[in-house]
């Protein structure tokens, strides 16, 4: 099991996910925006997010599965779930995630 300090919780493996059609590999057990920190630490950290769902910085739109509805939340309340597509981004994400090379 990792010990990966108070930023993240406690997980055993990576999982797959992907963001704008790019597959990443992230921290089970985590909110979304955490694995997005996860994947952009520097970046993500310097965002103007409140963590606590208050100022809609970190709204995306998902899916589950590839044939489940599009679904809208806040990725710092959103538990990241293997196989998760993030199919749209509020601005803010898109600044932070930049050097990943997403569309």
């Amino acid at each position: 099991m990792s010990t990966p300090g108070a930023l993240y919780r406690p997980f055993d493996e990576l999982i797959p996910i992907k963001i704008l059609g790019k597959e990443f590999q992230v921290p089970k057990g985590n909110m979304l925006l955490r694995a997005m920190q996860y994947l952009s630490p520097e970046n993500v950290a310097m965002g103007r997010f409140c963590w606590n769902e208050e100022c809609q910085y970190c709204r995306i739109s998902f899916k589950t599965t590839p044939d489940s509805p599009t679904r809208q939340a806040l990725s710092c309340k959103l538990m990241v779930e293997s196989g998760m597509e993030v199919v749209e981004v509020a601005p803010e994400i898109t600044y932070c995630l930049r050097d990943l090379g997403l569309k």
